[in-house]
């Protein structure tokens, strides 16, 4: 099996690790993004993580923390395959000998790379998503009596596609995607393999086990959060505004809006559940595609 093969199959079971792992958390920190600005002396939908929790299981029951799965299940195997199978082929290409460790500022560059590709495909999925979990959130304030809009994944994107200016409706947040995945993957890949070597004690990371494997991709995990965060909270604000009558104009309007309106503390809304999703989910994710790729030999 060659290199891209392999690559493809151990970020397919990478992906789908950090997908069952991450998922409830995710969800959590969307609708903490999404809810509305509550107006003078009113409270929040949600006052902090755990009460999103309660109300969400209350309300929906278990399943509701999983709304929106079906969009990244159905992708994830291309978005991990592209992910990692394009990380690895630019390491060939910068390696200046076969079998030679790359320095991990090469890792930065080759993780850029990577999600430079895998935003093309994390913009819609994102979209997708993100209207599913932000709905319940958003239907108090909406016009329909709290009715859900969308029935299901497939629901969102042929809404989009009929009504928000087609395609690329479905590309809306693209900006702040690409502003998070392509120094975010930097980040975390790079972070990934300095922690090995750090726990390894030098460039042979071959003989770490499991635990280790586990405790980098947890790290790796947190620091791609760490680093791009804000960015995500405007992509989400952008995904879920309503296409016709739109709170932001771009981008940068919705960066300034939120800071303007929340401070910077609205920048970083449900970044409490996003820290704890990514260190579970991404030692998973990199665990499971170790373990898939050795096996492949």
């Amino acid at each position: 099996m060659g290199d891209v093969a392999k690559d493809l199959a151990a970020g397919t079971v990478g992906g789908a690790a950090q997908l069952v792992v991450g998922h409830p958390f995710d969800t959590i920190k969307v609708k903490l993004q999404s809810q509305p600005v509550p107006l003078p002396g009113q409270l929040p939908k949600y006052s902090g993580a755990i009460d999103a929790v309660k109300q969400t299981i209350k309300g929906e029951g278990a399943g509701g923390l999983y709304k929106g799965m079906g969009a990244p299940l159905a992708t994830v195997a291309a978005f991990n395959a592209v992910l990692f199978t394009v990380r690895g082929q630019m390491e060939s290409l910068v390696r200046s000998e076969p079998g030679v460790p790359l320095t991990i500022n090469q890792q930065f560059f080759c993780g850029a790379g990577a999600g430079l590709a895998v935003s093309f495909l994390a913009c819609p999925t994102e979209l997708v998503k993100c209207r599913l979990q932000a709905q319940s959130a958003l239907a108090d304030s909406s016009l329909t009596g709290g009715a859900p809009k969308y029935g299901g994944p497939m629901d969102v994107a042929k809404q989009v596609l009929r009504s928000e200016g087609g395609v690329r409706g479905l590309f809306k947040g693209m900006v702040p995607t690409l502003a998070r995945e392509v120094p975010g993957n930097a980040a975390m890949f790079g972070v990934y393999e300095a922690f090995k070597r750090f726990l390894a004690g030098g460039e042979d990371t071959s003989k770490l086990g499991r635990g280790s494997l586990m405790m980098a991709g947890g790290i790796a995990g947190a620091a791609f959060w760490a680093s791009v965060y804000p960015t995500d909270v405007v992509k989400s604000a952008l995904q879920v505004d309503d296409y016709n009558n739109p709170k932001y104009k771009g981008s940068i309007d919705a960066f300034k809006k939120i800071l303007k309106v929340e401070g910077v503390k609205g920048l970083y809304k449900g970044f409490g559940p996003a820290m704890g999703r990514s260190i579970p989910a991404n030692a998973a994710c990199f665990l499971a595609y170790e373990v898939t790729r050795s096996s492949l030999g």
